[in-house]
């Protein structure tokens, strides 16, 4: 009996210290104008929005918030803004959502017969997992709350609770319409290997359903064009519906991005924490991150395929499932406990990005002070023109607009009324903006009629239109 109590409070500790730690991580990190208004800004601003009982329509994507992902559940982080409307609750919403991931994984443990410390293992080894922290740094990201509802949902069909397995469903849905692939998978695998007909089903219909709804219902309503991810598939098609036939018709297409050095260096880094515990004859629970996987493969964009952003969370939670099943048939090739950690724990500090902290975070700090007075400032609901890196400081506005290189001075300045600029880091700390045309449009501003310079400092600018 003093065990039971003891295990179940050694997990409750490691899950709250995640959270503490994830939270301060990427608190401190904003706090040094590390984040960016891709996707921080976005999501605070349409959450301050809603919040506000006003249209959460992002003045940086230009469309209104459901024409972005289709994520109706972001509605809900509304009514934290409503008892004080402040970014840092999406980081603490995501801190302990990624860190909740924890409690499911115990669960499964347990259901699926191992010991409680072998359970306190596993759970600890999700924890470690690399990916955890590094999407955690990187902004916020609604699916990260998927995470424990995707664990929480084979719990529940493996305890044929119903009712829960579809609300954790529904849910999953809720934060990004992509989610609706790995949930119709993951109906696959329930009715063909783990044989729950009826959350089979619901999971299978519902995803392709939500799938067609929001792609060629919802989106395009909303905004006005295509699924915005569509991009980086150009090479196969302009549209949803395009890649999908050209998916099934044409697979000579793709045949060479899966078969790469690349595809194998990212599946090398996916399994890589976990190796030990994956086994050939236990890998069925994989057929639910196909999708996921196939979609971070086949796309343009590199940043798919690693393991700093939040593209492979949908793939973690089956990940994790396999080598919960390959563990309880002792088929892992370690079982004991301290091997375990350590083999976690080395594969944490490898690939771990807790190192950007003395590194590429430390760049900016010459301007910090400057940076935090200018804001300072900014004391009305205003419009504002500024850059990537401050923007998600000054997002409690209907109007908040970037300037870079790629996105030059509007012809329109009315609708600010405020002009921030961080000539020295035009980008931000660790960005790619040119200084170059940072100072031209500083000495632009300064000769423009319609505003005024009211701060300089470290080359930090503040202009307000005048009265």
């Amino acid at each position: 009996m003093k065990q039971t109590r003891i295990k179940p409070s050694a997990l409750s500790l490691m899950i709250g210290t995640s959270a503490v730690i994830l939270f301060a991580c990427s608190s401190l990190r904003h706090s040094m104008f590390q984040s960016g208004a891709y996707d921080l800004g976005i999501y605070d601003q349409v959450v301050y929005l809603m919040s506000q009982g006003q249209p959460p329509i992002s003045s940086i994507l230009g469309f209104h918030h459901m024409g972005n992902h289709a994520a109706w559940a972001v509605y809900l982080l509304s009514f934290l803004y409503k008892i004080y409307p402040n970014v840092h609750w999406l980081l603490v919403v995501q801190a302990i959502a990624l860190s909740l991931g924890a409690l499911p994984m115990w669960h499964l443990a347990r259901q699926a017969g191992l010991k409680e410390s072998q359970a306190i293992t596993i759970s600890a080894v999700y924890l470690l997992y690399p990916l955890i922290f590094n999407a955690n740094l990187f902004e916020f990201h609604p699916e990260v709350m998927a995470v424990p509802a995707f664990l929480a949902a084979v719990w529940c069909a493996r305890q044929n609770r119903i009712g829960w397995f579809c609300v954790s469903i529904i849910f999953i849905l809720g934060y990004k319409a992509v989610l609706s692939l790995t949930v119709t998978a993951m109906g696959i695998w329930l009715l063909m290997f783990e044989k729950r007909r009826l959350c089979g089903a619901f999971a299978l219909s519902a995803g392709i359903a939500w799938f067609l709804i929001a792609t060629q219902l919802i989106i395009p309503s909303f905004s006005g064009s295509e699924v915005a991810a569509v991009s980086r598939y150009s090479y196969l098609g302009n549209s949803v519906l395009d890649i999908a036939r050209n998916l099934l018709f044409k697979p000579e297409l793709i045949l060479g991005r899966i078969f790469s050095f690349k595809t194998l260096e990212y599946l090398a880094l996916l399994v890589f924490p976990v190796i030990w515990g994956l086994s050939p004859r236990h890998m069925t629970p994989l057929v639910s991150a196909i999708p996921a996987l196939a979609l971070n493969i086949l796309s343009d964009k590199p940043h798919q395929r690693d393991l700093l952003h939040q593209y492979s969370l949908p793939i973690l939670p089956f990940l994790m499932l396999a080598v919960i099943s390959s563990l309880a048939a002792n088929r892992s090739w370690l079982r004991d406990k301290r091997a375990i950690i350590v083999w976690s724990i080395v594969a944490f500090l490898a690939l771990g990005k807790y190192g950007y902290f003395w590194s590429k975070y430390q760049n900016s700090v010459d301007t910090w002070q400057a940076a935090r007075e200018a804001i300072a400032q900014v004391q009305t609901k205003g419009g504002v023109l500024t850059t990537n890196r401050i923007a998600p400081h000054l997002t409690h506005r209907q109007t908040i607009k970037l300037v870079d290189d790629l996105s030059p001075l509007p012809a329109d300045l009315s609708p600010f009324e405020y002009i921030l600029l961080n000539v020295r880091y035009p980008g931000g700390a660790g960005g790619t903006g040119s200084q170059e045309f940072a100072a031209k449009l500083a000495n632009q501003l300064k000769n423009t009629p319609g505003f005024q310079l009211t701060y300089q400092r470290d080359d930090v600018y503040l202009f307000r239109k005048k009265s």
